[in-house]
C-alpha cells in the first residue's frame, strides 16, 4: 500500500455543495447519496469548504441549548417531517435549522492533498486530525475525494486478487 497514489483509489464522481444550499438541501443530498460530508464549492469550481454530519449535528445541538430541549433529535430533527408538532418554538427553530446557508457552518480550514500524494501520507493525516474525507485538488480544482471508505475498500479489493 505505501506505493498507492490518491489519485488511485480516490472518488472522482465527486458530491459537492454550494455555500448558498440550505442544511435541508444538504442533508438531503447526504441521505440520497450516501454520504456524511460533502466538498463545498463556489460557482467556479474552487473549494471553498467542507461539510460533515458534525457541523449539522452541532447546529442542531446549539437550538436544543438556547431551547433547554431534552430530545432534539425528537423534535428539531423531525418537524419537517411532522407537522403535528404544533410549538411554536421549536417550529421556529426547526426552519431555523432547515434554512441555515452552508457557508454559514461549514467548516473552511479544509485539509486537501493532490492526486500524486502518497495514500499512507494521507491516512496519517486523516488519522491525526481525525477527519474522515480529504477532497483531491489539482490546480486548484476539486478533482476528487479521498475518505476512509475509499481507503478501507482499496485494502479489502487487494486482498481478494
Amino acid at each position: 500500500m505505501s506505493k498507492l497514489k490518491v489519485r488511485d483509489i480516490m472518488t472522482t464522481q465527486v458530491i459537492s455543495l454550494r455555500g448558498e444550499d440550505t442544511v435541508r438541501e444538504a442533508t438531503v443530498r447526504f441521505a440520497i447519496d450516501g454520504v456524511s460530508g460533502a466538498p463545498v464549492v463556489n460557482d467556479s469550481g474552487d473549494l471553498i469548504g467542507i461539510l460533515s454530519e458534525t457541523d449539522v449535528l452541532e447546529l442542531v445541538m446549539s437550538y436544543q441549548d438556547k431551547l433547554h430541549l431534552t430530545n432534539p433529535s425528537l423534535y428539531l430533527l423531525a418537524l419537517p417531517f411532522d407537522e403535528s408538532i404544533d410549538d411554536p418554538e421549536i417550529q421556529e427553530a426547526s426552519l431555523a435549522i432547515s434554512n441555515t446557508k452552508v457557508k454559514d457552518i461549514m467548516t473552511t480550514m479544509v485539509l486537501t492533498t493532490t492526486p500524486d500524494a502518497k495514500i499512507t501520507d494521507v491516512i496519517e493525516r486523516m488519522i491525526e486530525k481525525s477527519i474522515n474525507r480529504v477532497p483531491v485538488l489539482e490546480k486548484g480544482k476539486l478533482v476528487g475525494i479521498v475518505s476512509r471508505g475509499d481507503i478501507i475498500f482499496s485494502i479489502y479489493s487487494k486482498k481478494k486478487k
